[in-house]
């Protein structure tokens, strides 16, 4: 192949890892094929068939042994905590919490709605304590 089709063809992967959120599978294609594109245009790739053998080889070797590396540096995963982790954090009210009702409390900047299990209110401003956590309602007790 010409070494213009393979720097074409890794720059069309190279795209469409932008666009699309596929979590860094084309990104290794498409530097591959740049590779076999300048080790072609210096003229060192031999024949068609190598060219081919050397892009695959290449494309499994990166994906394989940088993939994992590159998540991890960059925290593609996410890494943050989840919502039942949320227990035994410490959220402000902002909306009156009656004994055994609903209101509202602020927790890692956003507005949860919050229900007690005892028999105290919780007042606008007063901490409390998340004991549990149902779909989007946080159990609180006062701190």
């Amino acid at each position: 192949m010409v070494w213009w089709l393979w720097m074409l063809l890794g720059l069309a992967l190279l795209f469409i890892e932008v666009a699309t959120p596929g979590g860094f599978f084309a990104l290794f294609f498409g530097l591959s094929a740049i590779v076999v594109g300048g080790v072609t245009a210096l003229g060192l790739a031999g024949p068609a068939w190598m060219q081919w053998l050397l892009f695959s080889g290449l494309s499994i070797v990166a994906l394989f042994g940088l993939r994992g590396p590159l998540k991890a540096r960059l925290n593609v995963d996410g890494g943050g905590k989840r919502v039942d982790e949320l227990v035994g954090e410490s959220a402000v009210v902002t909306e009156e919490v009656p004994p055994g009702g609903v209101g509202k409390v602020e927790l890692r900047g956003a507005t949860w709605t919050a229900r007690t299990n005892g028999g105290a209110a919780l007042g606008r401003g007063q901490r409390c304590r998340v004991e549990r956590v149902e779909g989007l309602t946080l159990w609180v007790r006062p701190e």
